[in-house]
């Protein structure tokens, strides 16, 4: 940046969101993962074998959450539904 230039300053809202899984994922599943957080912005991810869980934040300011559920969906993660933070 050059003295006087403008700044752009770009503003995120991060969302967690946890998911229930149908069963766990195997290693091709959890590679779309991984390309999902490489294409769309995808900050961190933790999958709960043991609860069937998995969680993930996102930038809300780049996604909104039908489009993160259409992608889970085309990568094959078989998720049930939006479970609530306790």
């Amino acid at each position: 940046m050059f003295p006087g230039e403008p700044a752009i300053i770009l503003r995120m809202t991060l969302v967690e969101v946890t998911y229930e899984l149908q069963r766990p994922l195997d290693a091709e599943q959890l590679r779309a993962l991984g390309g999902f957080a490489n294409t769309y912005g995808l900050r961190r991810f933790h999958v709960d074998a043991e609860k069937r869980q998995l969680t993930f934040e996102y930038d809300a300011s780049r996604l909104k959450e039908v489009e993160v559920k259409q992608v889970l969906r085309q990568a094959k993660i078989p998720v049930v539904r939006r479970v609530d933070a306790a």
